[in-house]
Order: structure tokens, then C-alpha cells, then sequence
């Protein structure tokens, strides 16, 4: 039988979902959001979206947390970010029959739904999905263009082109861009510095101590530095917390990006990495190489034209490259023209010191 009962994390996710609810907070705005969504319509979409590091995969697990009838499913978990994949994951949770379509999965579920009960899926990481093994103008994961009441999926991306996304939606939906919230996102890294600092570190006058500034200057210099960036800042707290006990770098070197924690620079590196896909051609190398040696240089925004001139490659062909590397990247509108940064300083630096 079809069931909507209480659901677990899946043991294969389990391990994922620790990660991002540990030491964790909660983002109320983001949760007054979805749920205001969920109040409004009877089904739908609702699409988290925020550069790398910005907490989509936290807010997921946590929502997850507190909401534990929600099926969930990460794609960055390895193997898990096919289709068939997918399915067979909502299969066995729901006791459906092997084979059945998910649209018909979904029906099902809904029309054993008691009135103004929801059933919802989270799926984490849709950027990571692999869409090029699935029938060409699919959505991701074959997700329902439309969805029967009661249904709702609650998903987590990187930004994205639109033309690009992979998805025909004809339901309800919501993209919520965490960009569009610095003062909310600014005030939720400061509560997360003060729960770090007071949890881990063991007193209250250890950065005092240690690097001969109060704790609210600190905590002020950290912010600014992070750019609304969670990982970054959780990065760098480990780093201080682990200076603390070993006495090896100065405030100073932390900052620093020639002294990056080793899991920042990893992950910086798996950034590039997907930046200069292997199988791309020369042409592309060269071309992406001088983009990206503009974007490198300049920390103020640019735009396609802009980089076009300076590097002699087409408007086109810079655009193209910009569009591929969209996750990586911040948009800006200035004076009306679309004009393009990477999406963290401290990437920039890395980048700088690794000499790409």
C-alpha cells in the first residue's frame, strides 16, 4: 500500500544529514517563507537558492529536523544523483510498487491525503543531479511538471540560468534567493559565531587572550569578512579553535588566505574543478582560462563586453563560458548593466595564490 506516514532519513542519507544539522541554527526566515508558501497553496514548488556555502543543505536538513514526515533525499551523496536512483529511493519509502511512474506514486499518495495533510519531498543539491544520462528535455529527476494536491516538493540549488534549470513547472512555485536577504543572513552568521565561541571555545576571554582584541570586535571583523558565507566562517572558526589548542597561527595568518583551513582549500578545488570539466575542448581551456584571469584580477564587477575587449574573444563565447560558471559567480545590475564578480573574496584569493 501507499503510505504518507511519519518518514525517516533514509540510512544513506543519514550521515549527510548529521553534518548539516550539527551545529547548526535555525534560519526562521527562510522557514516563515516556505511555510507561508505552504499556507497559500495546496501544492507546489519551493526552491531554495544561494551560492556555495550560503547554508541551503543546513536550512534542508534542518527543516527536515522539525519536520520529520518530510521525505528527503540528498544528491551530492555518492550514487545518488541519477534518476533511477531517486525513484527507487521513494519506492521503498512509500511501499510502492516496483516500476510505478512517479506521478503515479504521487497521485496515489494524494488521494489518501485527509484534508489540509501535506506530503513532502526535500530533495538537497539539485545542481549535482547528473541530467545528461536522462531523456533530453526531461525535468531533473523526471519530477512532475504537474503535481496533484497535497504534494509539495522543497528543493536546495545553486544558482542557475533559468533557460537552464531543468525544470518545466506548470504548479505552484517559489524561487526564494537567499542573496536577496544580506541583513537576515548577515544577523544569522553573527548568532552563529556567538553559539560557536560559546560552545567550543573554553571561556569567554580566550580571543581576548589569544589575539588581544574583544570578542565583539571579533565577531564584527569575522562577519564582515564572511560575505554571508556559512561555510567560510565555519571553516575559519575550526581553524581558531584548533590555534587555540595547537598555538600554530595568529589572527592574522586565519584571515589570511595564503593560510586557508586544508577543508576550505578542498573544497575551493572542487570549484575549479568543475569550472574546467575534462571533457571540454582546448578552445574552451584557453577561452575559460582568460575569463577567468580577468575575473581573478579585478575585484570590482565586470561585464561580458567588458571582458570581450580585454581578453579578444567573442561576446558570445564569454557569455557562454559566464553562463557554465553561473554558480561560481555573483550577479550584479549596475546602471542597468549585468556585470559579473566570483562569489566569494577569499575564493578569489585562493585563486590567486594557487596561480591559475
Amino acid at each position: 500500500p501507499i503510505t504518507a506516514n511519519t518518514i525517516r532519513v533514509l540510512p544513506e542519507f543519514q550521515q549527510k544529514h548529521q553534518e548539516k544539522t550539527t551545529n547548526s541554527i535555525a534560519r526562521k526566515f527562510v522557514f516563515t517563507a516556505i511555510n507561508n508558501f505552504l499556507n497559500r497553496y495546496d501544492r507546489g514548488y519551493f526552491t531554495i537558492v544561494g551560492s556555495p556555502g550560503s547554508g541551503k543543505s543546513t536550512i534542508l536538513a534542518r527543516y527536515i529536523t522539525e519536520n520529520p514526515e518530510t521525505f528527503y533525499y540528498s544528491a551530492i551523496v555518492s550514487g545518488k544523483n541519477r534518476a533511477e536512483e531517486f525513484l527507487k529511493a521513494i519506492t521503498t519509502q512509500v511501499e510502492a510498487v516496483d516500476g510505478t511512474s512517479l506521478q503515479i506514486i504521487l497521485q496515489q499518495i494524494s488521494d489518501q491525503l485527509q484534508p489540509n495533510q501535506k506530503f513532502m519531498i526535500a530533495i538537497d543539491s539539485l545542481d549535482a543531479i547528473d541530467y545528461t544520462i536522462q531523456a533530453v528535455g526531461s525535468n531533473l529527476f523526471y519530477l512532475p511538471r504537474y503535481l496533484p494536491k497535497g504534494i509539495y516538493f522543497l528543493l536546495a540549488r545553486r544558482p542557475f540560468v533559468k533557460e537552464k534549470s531543468g525544470l518545466l513547472i506548470e504548479a505552484p512555485s517559489q524561487y526564494f534567493n537567499l542573496k536577496d536577504y544580506s541583513e537576515e543572513n548577515r544577523q544569522d552568521i553573527k548568532t552563529y559565531i556567538q553559539q560557536y565561541i560559546k560552545e567550543f571555545l573554553p571561556s569567554p576571554s580566550v580571543i581576548q587572550e589569544r589575539f588581544g582584541i574583544n570578542q565583539e570586535e571579533f565577531i564584527k571583523q569575522l562577519i564582515d569578512r564572511s560575505e554571508n558565507n556559512f561555510m567560510y566562517v565555519s571553516q575559519i572558526l575550526t581553524a581558531i579553535k584548533n590555534v587555540y589548542y595547537s598555538d600554530k597561527l595568529s589572527l592574522t595568518d586565519i584571515f589570511n588566505s595564503k593560510s586557508l583551513p586544508a577543508d576550505l582549500e578542498a573544497y575551493y578545488q572542487q570549484h575549479l574543478t568543475k569550472m574546467f570539466p575534462a571533457e571540454q575542448g582546448e578552445d574552451f581551456n584557453s577561452n575559460a582560462q582568460a575569463v577567468l584571469n580577468i575575473l581573478i584580477k579585478n575585484s570590482s564587477p565586470v561585464s561580458v563586453e567588458e571582458i570581450s575587449e580585454i581578453i579578444d574573444v567573442d561576446e558570445y563565447d564569454v557569455e557562454e563560458i559566464l553562463e557554465d560558471w553561473i554558480e561560481f559567480l555573483t550577479v550584479h545590475q549596475i546602471n542597468g548593466e549585468i556585470r559579473y564578480s566570483l562569489y566569494h573574496s577569499s575564493f578569489r584569493n585562493w585563486l590567486i595564490k594557487v596561480k591559475i
